[in-house]
């Protein structure tokens, strides 16, 4: 009897089991095949009932289509934006570049060369179990023959004619019809080319009349804006002359007031008379008004000067007064 167990090993080089060993059951000698049937009623890889059917898928609803492809969308969306905020490393300066370094606490080498361990394990033999012998049912039954002869159940000359009747009766309709759809065909075309030909023949009738009525409007309106410029010009004119009357007409008498107005308002002036009347006049009457000032001037500084004299004579004759009173006294 075997025994079966899983095992591994530890770090320090010991084994340990990882469960309790168990007796390995009972397994058969030859290797297991595929049974082969004698009658295939009995085989399961045959289907059964009716293969047409047809499985009818339920009708997706459209709402629900449209909320899963909105939550796919948004899906990706949130993705893509986690993607485009993460943190990550910023490019290396200009000569430098980016380097995996190890921050454990133990450092080990590193190497392009996985390291690989060759295990082997040996299974048990099986021997090829020879062919299962195909069932034969047991004969039954009580076996019966007859003897027919030649001709007695079918006559291939007789039996073929109502064939051969139905193959060319069809044919020749067939032929029939094809010959006649070949005729309305070309009966078709003809009438197809004759229709072309009326259609591309008013066409051109079309066209040239189009291309004469637009000539003639082209022409019209050509003329109607000649005579309009004519008439334009002419009302042009004729409003330059009428404008050209009424200014001589106007001017006739407008220059002589506005020429009277300017001279009276002084525009036109002897330039003598205005520089006496700008220059002389003012300086003259600054001057009259510097003497008057002075001589008014001066006539107070003499009636203080009088007045100051009298006031002391005043006092002087009072004080004289006085004394003689205080010697008779």
């Amino acid at each position: 009897m075997a025994f079966a167990s899983h095992s591994h090993r530890d770090p320090s080089g010991t084994y340990t089991f990882s469960s309790r060993p168990r007796a390995v059951e009972n397994r058969s000698k030859y290797i297991q095949t595929t049974r082969h049937y004698g009658n295939i009623m009995y085989d399961r890889r045959v289907v059964r009932g009716n293969t047409y059917a047809k499985h009818i898928l339920p009708t997706p609803d459209p709402a629900e289509i449209r909320r899963q492809q909105a939550n796919r969308r948004r899906a990706i969306a949130r993705k893509q934006s986690r993607e485009q905020f993460r943190p990550n490393t910023p490019e290396a300066l200009e000569g430098r570049k980016h380097t995996d370094v190890q921050t454990e606490l133990y450092l080990e080498e590193l190497s392009n060369i996985i390291a690989t361990t060759d295990i082997e394990c040996q299974t048990d033999p099986f021997l090829d179990r020879p062919a299962t012998p195909l069932f034969i049912p047991a004969k039954s039954g009580k076996d019966v023959e007859t003897q027919i002869e030649e001709g007695e159940l079918f006559d291939f000359d007789i039996e073929v004619q109502p064939v051969l009747e139905v193959l060319v009766g069809k044919t020749i309709e067939q032929s029939l019809l094809e010959v006649m759809e070949e005729e309305e065909l070309a009966c078709l075309k003809a009438q197809q080319r004759a229709f072309e030909e009326l259609r591309n023949n008013e066409l051109a009738e079309v066209q040239r009349l189009q291309e004469m009525e637009r000539r003639h409007n082209e022409e019209k309106e050509r003329r109607i804006a000649q005579q309009r410029e004519v008439l334009r010009k002419e009302k042009e004119i004729a409003e330059k002359i009428a404008a050209r009357a009424y200014t001589q007409q106007y001017l006739a008498g407008l220059l002589p007031a506005v020429f009277t107005s300017l001279r009276r308002h002084g525009y036109f002036y002897n330039p003598v008379e205005k520089d006496i009347e700008t220059n002389f006049f003012p300086w003259l009457m600054d001057e009259v008004n510097n003497r008057v000032e002075r001589r008014y001037t001066a006539r107070e500084i003499l009636d203080t000067m009088i007045y100051d004299v009298t006031q002391k004579r005043l006092e002087r004759f009072n004080e004289e007064e006085t004394q003689p009173e205080k010697s008779d006294s």
